[in-house]
């Protein structure tokens, strides 16, 4: 039997199908340390893909059973990491040996502060890393518990669903697009960045004012 990398969305997707996708998008949504090197859009998006059959193949995964089981890890992922947040979130980031996950912790903070809860929570979601250690700051942070849970569920869906949806559209139009997935992967976490640009460059004209 080939071992399981819980890091590799091909690998996980292979061995689990759609468990996999709830698994592993509910430890990536907010187990914090744990889940933060876990794969949520390379893992979302060929699944979607894997959804689509062709002419020569049948589909691989169930395109519902993927859709439900990415909502439900995305959404129970997320109240579970606010609830760690709130009950001693931050003396865990604060013993954290990690520099990756200290400094992205303080991006989720910039990003709380600089667009507000409700659009944080959504734009949060769709960036690689700071959608595992936002739902913990948020909880650190005192974030409203009705708040978090409205725009984290919102968030959630709008993350988990369109990803899976836009593979299940390539898949199902591009012939052959299993050739073209890792790069589609790339060009996916690399839109996903976009959101952390403005935070970035503050950071970076705070440095030079020092």
């Amino acid at each position: 039997m080939t071992a399981v990398n819980p890091m590799d969305g091909a690998s996980v997707l292979a061995a689990f199908g759609a468990l996999g996708v709830l698994v592993v998008i509910f430890a990536e949504s907010g187990l914090l340390v744990f889940g933060f090197f876990l794969p949520g859009d390379t893992l979302l998006f060929p699944a979607g893909v894997l959804c689509a059959g062709t002419a020569d193949q049948a589909p691989r995964l169930v395109l519902w059973q993927v859709l439900l089981c990415a909502a439900v890890g995305a959404v129970a992922g997320g109240q579970v990491g606010f609830l760690l947040g709130r009950h001693g979130g931050r003396a865990l980031l604060a013993r954290t040996e990690r520099r990756r996950v200290r400094e992205t912790a303080v991006r989720a903070e910039k990003l709380l502060a600089r667009y507000g809860y409700g659009k944080a929570l959504v734009i949060g979601r769709f960036v690689p890393m700071v959608r595992t250690v936002l739902h913990p700051a948020a909880g650190a942070l005192g974030v409203p518990t009705r708040t978090f849970t409205i725009w984290q569920i919102v968030g959630g869906l709008l993350w988990s669903q369109s990803l899976v949806l836009a593979g299940y559209a390539l898949g199902a139009s591009v012939p052959d697009i299993d050739d073209y997935l890792l790069p589609l992967v790339a060009v996916v976490v690399l839109v996903s960045l976009l959101p952390l640009l403005p935070v970035l460059t503050e950071s970076r004209r705070a440095r030079r004012d020092r």
